[in-house]
């Protein structure tokens, strides 16, 4: 396999001289076209599909979202059928991808783009950031993906690449040295495949070159799933979407957890939307 571009050996001034750019991108390309990766979302436009898959793609890897993608979109065709369904039956489809709060995001995102944007999905990073569950990564790779927009976006893949090639002997390399590159590099005229490109680089460095991605000041471990708050929370909300209307006693019985912990996560729930209190029992919320 061919050696990543040795880039990192010149000064800033000189990587953002045209032929330098010129010579990273190419090698970037070279590799995409050589090793075709295709991905469900990469085969559309449209910006609610690409909503869904970034949504989804949120600290989940990618061989996990692209089945649940497939249903998700063949439950939720659009943003109205998101916006009008049930979260028992949004939360129920959602099963198995984690992180159950992107699914609420989701769907008051459909609400809000229902109600405020007359149903379609706005187009601009900025107005895609005021909507439930979406950062500035997010925004700007919607914006690039679906409207063709040359917005400067950083996520692991990315910050890989930038870091291998530009800053191969620093360590603690932050974001904000990197994103002038990735502004000085963009490809214009192409940002949603320049993306694709960057971001297939990156998973062949990271299988090649011991994810180079740990260099960055901004690279923390993810947390211990097993035993987690996370995964209770999961099983709670698997619970009651098998039985509609459950008591505490019934879910401390099916749950084999310190009562006091599982009181609070059950609060925190509540809370944060997922789950209702009617009576002495609970239930998903909507």
């Amino acid at each position: 396999m061919k050696k990543p571009v040795g880039i990192q050996q010149e000064t800033i001034q000189t990587l953002l001289h045209q032929e330098a750019i010129q010579r990273f991108q190419s090698e970037v390309y070279v590799h995409y076209h050589a090793h075709p990766r295709p991905l469900p979302w990469r085969e559309t436009e449209d910006p609610y599909q690409i909503l869904v898959s970034e949504i989804m793609l949120q600290q989940t890897r990618v061989e996990r979202v692209v089945e649940k993608y497939r249903e998700f979109l063949a439950a939720f065709p659009d943003l109205t059928a998101l916006a009008q369904a049930p979260l028992r039956d949004v939360l129920h489809v959602w099963q198995g991808l984690g992180y159950n709060r992107r699914a609420i995001a989701l769907k008051e995102t459909a609400k809000k783009v229902v109600q405020d944007f007359d149903g379609a999905l706005p187009g601009s990073a900025e107005q895609l950031r005021s909507l439930p569950g979406i950062g500035p990564y997010t925004a700007g790779a919607i914006a690039a993906f679906a409207f063709h927009q040359p917005v400067p976006i950083i996520e692991t893949n990315i910050r890989t690449v930038y870091i291998q090639c530009f800053f191969a002997e620093r360590q603690d390399v932050k974001d904000s040295e990197i994103m002038p590159l990735i502004q000085a590099t963009l490809d214009r005229n192409n940002p949603r495949e320049w993306y694709y490109a960057l971001m297939d680089y990156g998973v062949m460095l990271k299988q090649t070159h011991g994810n180079p991605s740990r260099k960055s000041a901004h690279h923390t471990r993810q947390s211990r799933f097993e035993g987690s708050d996370r995964q209770i929370r999961g099983k709670i909300l698997k619970l009651l979407l098998q039985k509609p209307l459950s008591g505490k006693d019934e879910i401390f019985q099916a749950i084999k957890e310190d009562p006091l912990r599982l009181d609070k996560i059950l609060k925190g729930l509540k809370k944060d939307g997922f789950i209702v209190r009617k009576g002495t029992k609970y239930g998903i919320a909507g």
